[in-house]
């Protein structure tokens, strides 16, 4: 794609300098032959398919070993561009096209040899940079054939190269935690990338958010990647000069198409023959926009024409297009032009029980390490179990308060084990990015995060501060002091916490709001009380409506402890005598040591059905851009 003496004398008055030495051979060459991508848009419950808008149409293009950047005004279609060509598209809405890496189609396999570093940097803001590059080593390299010196010689020279030597102990940060600075960030986020040693590597914006000077050491970490034999694919919205002239190849893009593929140092040559000339200390990247969005206009007249997009058309009629064209061909050359492999997930090099270990481990972590969702959890629950205590202190035996305060204090102590896990909609909501990017890269299964967040949240956040509650409450109110009667009491407390839990983690997996998760979580919780048998008589209950008591979360705990306390126990009143047994009867309670046992396995079954769904949930979130 050599271009006349003129034009690349007129890149050299422009921009200062004249071509620049071409990128290392060694790198992947990637090509992409006839893309069509398409979305559906404006989905309304009335209609189950809105119109189709087509994001992509017919892309060619190659990608050398080098710095290629993808430019273009926003909604060109630079990112969309970007995911096709990494695999980070729907599969369902390439229509089609090929992708190929040195020749071969794109396979799970191809994939392992690349990485993608997505806009908003998405790391664990508890840990440190170096804990942070460590956890992508561990499983992203096969424990096989990388010791774990190895790993962390791996993680001190990725710490090295990248500059963050100084700041490899320091958090990333979280909103309650202090950390690095956003070009550290992004800098930890293409190490993380960079464990693995990959040849090809992806980048969506590299440099928004962050400051002309912090963007420019970004770009010349690139630069110094792309010479050690690696391609860099990046999309990039309107840099600056030192850093537009790191570029070896440009991509640009208008409404969809492309108006201009080649050599860099080529493109201003290209748009001067189109009549399109750059002012002097004009930054190119700036022009190549106004040229896009209609702002400079061109001195020859054959350009302006009724086509939608004559930089497109004039683009297709040249020569650059015709010899990419010739070399798509060769490369394409008895492959079936369809999109292939696109919808496969990326190999994992760890077992499931490594990933188990790891990924658990830094949940752990992370709990630990956030004050608002571990100690403060023991701490509310130690606050209320006092503030129980002391409300209903010693309960005595005499009626009418001992069965009013008794079941008084049941229901409270339900409401608080219920109402009380309502946090618990925020843990797959808070790391949804999270999870998506790193599952989508093939860190860990699924069903690896799903147990990690339910052993690291259940046991620290949920089991042993509920028994610390039962505990104080349980002695402070003076229930039966029989020891097997309290382990009862802690045991359906569990329960009815885990129970709600799990709700919670239902609805946290089904959505990705804060807002509509209160809403699901807040409306069955509120039935649930209704139906739980203490603010209506269950048999005086319509027979239509009856049925919500067999789903009630309140309702399985409250006849539980009741049946649990119930039962032995004589109270009085002057000359009056009542049984613990009779007022079981009176509600219509089975006492027995069935009854009892059947109210906790309809909880471990609502426990168990509501983890199902969530974990259902989880592996139908949508991973695709």
């Amino acid at each position: 794609m050599e271009l006349s003496g003129r034009q690349e004398g007129v890149y050299v008055q422009c921009v200062e300098g004249g071509p620049r030495e071409g990128a290392r051979e060694g790198g992947p060459m990637v090509t992409f032959s006839r893309l069509h991508y398409s979305v559906r848009e404006n989905r309304s419950p009335c209609r189950k398919e809105g119109p189709e808008k087509l994001i992509l149409k017919d892309v060619s293009g190659i990608m050398r070993p080098g710095m290629n950047a993808i430019m273009g005004p926003t909604g060109s279609g630079k990112t969309s561009l970007l995911d096709v060509i990494a695999g980070r598209k729907d599969p369902a809405g390439l229509r089609s096209g090929c992708v190929m890496v040195d020749g071969k189609v794109v396979t799970s396999d191809l994939r392992l040899m690349s990485a993608y570093v997505v806009q908003d940097d998405i790391l664990m803001g508890t840990l440190s940079v170096r804990e942070n590059l460590l956890f992508s080593a561990n499983l992203r390299l096969d424990p096989n054939t990388h010791s774990s010196s190895q790993k962390h010689s791996r993680v001190d020279a990725i710490i090295q190269d990248l500059g963050l030597k100084d700041c490899s102990h320091t958090k990333i940060g979280t909103e309650f935690l202090r950390g690095v600075s956003g070009g550290e960030r992004k800098r930890c986020s293409i190490g993380m990338e960079l464990i693995t040693s990959p040849s090809l590597l992806f980048l969506d914006e590299p440099t928004t958010g962050l400051d002309s000077n912090t963007a420019g050491a970004i770009i010349v970490l690139l630069h110094r990647l792309s010479r050690q034999g690696k391609t860099i694919i990046f999309s990039i919205h309107q840099p600056r000069f030192s850093i537009f002239r790191q570029f070896d190849f440009l991509t640009l893009m208008h409404r969809g198409e492309l108006v201009y593929t080649g050599h860099a140092q080529k493109a201003l040559g290209y748009f001067t023959d189109l009549g399109f000339h750059c002012e002097p200390f004009n930054n190119p990247a700036d022009f190549f926009l106004d040229i896009t969005n209609g702002e400079a206009r061109s001195t020859l007249e054959k350009t302006h024409t009724e086509d939608n997009n004559p930089l497109a058309l004039r683009y297709k009629q040249s020569s650059l297009y015709q010899e990419v064209c010739d070399q798509l061909d060769h490369v394409t050359s008895g492959h079936n032009l369809q999109v292939k492999g696109q919808g496969q997930k990326a190999a994992y090099v760890t077992s499931f029980w490594y990933q188990m270990r790891v990924v658990c481990g830094r949940t752990v972590l992370n709990s630990l390490r956030n004050p608002q969702t571990s100690y403060a959890q023991m701490a509310l629950n130690i606050f209320f179990a006092l503030l129980v205590g002391l409300i209903y202190y010693q309960i005595p035996l005499t009626l009418p308060e001992a069965l009013q305060n008794r079941i008084g204090a049941f229901f409270f102590l339900i409401i608080n084990m219920v109402f009380g896990n309502l946090s618990a909609v925020e843990l797959f909501i808070n790391e949804r990015a999270l999870f998506i990017h790193e599952n989508s890269s093939g860190y860990y299964r699924t069903s690896v995060y799903f147990l990690s967040k339910i052993i690291a949240d259940l046991i620290p956040n949920r089991i042993i501060p509920i028994f610390v509650f039962s505990a104080i409450a349980y002695y402070m109110m003076g229930l039966k002091p029989a020891f097997t009667s309290f382990l009862l009491f802690a045991l359906t407390m569990s329960l009815v916490s885990l129970s709600g839990v799990s709700l919670a983690f239902l609805v946290s997996a089904s959505t990705s709001t804060f807002a509509m998760a209160n809403i699901l979580i807040a409306l069955p919780f509120v039935f649930m009380m209704v139906f739980g048998g203490f603010l209506v008589n269950l048999n005086a209950m319509l027979s239509w409506l009856s049925w919500l008591q067999w789903i009630s979360i309140f309702r399985y705990g409250l006849d539980a402890v009741t049946i649990n306390e119930m039962t032995g126990l004589v109270f009085y009143s002057n000359n009056t005598i009542l049984l613990g047994e009779m007022y079981l009867q009176l509600q219509g309670i089975d006492y027995s040591p069935w009854g009892f046992w059947r109210n906790q396995v309809a909880l471990l079954g609502i426990m168990s059905v509501c983890m199902g769904l969530a974990y259902v949930q989880l592996r139908r979130v949508n991973r695709w851009k």
